[in-house]
């Protein structure tokens, strides 16, 4: 039988004073105006993180076509 990922850390049993507690040490050591902001910035890191993974440079931004490969179709002939 597997045990779930936060038992295995240790962190199953973490109560709702145990949360108040780490939320007041986050507080203490980022202030109230820093914590948005690292937040955000977290959240950018991780879409950029994902980006990198798919392979996308930037943003938007097609790959170049390659030469002889899929293309705009030609008209037909009458």
């Amino acid at each position: 039988m597997t045990d779930p990922p936060l038992m295995i850390l240790g962190l199953g049993n973490i109560g709702i004073w145990e949360y108040v507690l780490i939320g007041a040490v986050i507080m203490l050591l980022f202030g109230a105006r820093r914590i948005p902001e690292v937040a955000r910035s977290l959240g950018r890191g991780i879409v950029e993180f994902k980006r990198g993974l798919k392979g996308e440079d930037e943003p938007g931004k097609l790959p170049p076509p390659t030469p002889g490969g899929p293309g705009p179709s030609p008209p037909p002939s009458p």
